[in-house]
């Protein structure tokens, strides 16, 4: 049986939780491991709660039903990006020397490497400066801690959300604070990869996973999906 069944079998049997002294939503243990029954023991429900508690901003904003709306928007996307949070490390080897670009200051540190890590997968080397930068931490030198510390993984994953916009106008987060649907953070994160080859049937396989996932998640959380939920 698939998550998603496993999911809905077990909807009436688990209530929406309303957190009401809450600042910000954060989903019970029980509705995280509904959602990610299969996840590693890496993406730890502590470290997720951790990350989210040190993220300004995120899912605090707004009416209960609009924190939930952004949690599970989230959580759909990360749900695709890390294979439903069982990838640590970029599966594909092959690709993990290919993340370099020197024309990007301070370059690659020696002997690194910026493959995809973390809930987002987090790559390039750029990146792994500017999250680290962000955050507090090295992530430049050192960046397989984002594959080693659950919490600091969890948080790369929230920055990106907060912050960037990758080929966007806005943030993943601020697209939503703006009235944008789902596919508005999808865009974000994937931009015209993803978006803009509507004849392409694997590309429109994945928009179908994230879309199928943040509706499950949506369901679980008692809230109605954002529409445009493609992008």
């Amino acid at each position: 049986m698939s998550p998603v069944s496993r999911l809905s079998l077990a909807l009436s049997l688990l209530p929406v939780l309303a957190h009401a002294g809450d600042a910000a939503f954060i989903p019970s243990r029980e509705q995280f491991s509904l959602l990610f029954p299969d996840r590693i023991a890496f993406y730890s429900y502590e470290g997720f709660v951790a990350a989210v508690r040190e993220t300004p901003g995120f899912a605090t904003q707004g009416s209960e039903q609009h924190k939930r709306q952004e949690m599970a928007a989230f959580l759909a996307q990360i749900s695709h990006e890390s294979d439903q949070l069982r990838a640590q490390r970029e599966y594909r080897r092959e690709n993990w020397d290919k993340y370099c670009n020197e024309s990007w200051a301070p370059g690659c540190a020696p002997g690194r490497q910026y493959y995809g890590r973390g809930p987002i997968q987090l790559s390039w080397n750029y990146q792994y400066k500017r999250a680290g930068d962000y955050l507090g931490i090295d992530l430049w030198s050192d960046p397989d801690r984002v594959a080693l510390d659950s919490t600091v993984a969890w948080r790369t994953a929230l920055w990106y959300w907060m912050t960037q916009p990758g080929d966007s106008s806005a943030s993943s987060h601020m697209a939503l604070r703006a009235g944008a649907g789902f596919g508005a953070t999808t865009r974000a994160i994937n931009g015209p990869i993803e978006c803009d080859k509507p004849d392409d049937p694997d590309q429109q396989r994945k928009q179908k996973r994230r879309i199928d996932f943040y509706k499950t998640a949506s369901e679980l959380f008692g809230v109605p999906v954002l529409h445009p939920l493609g992008c």
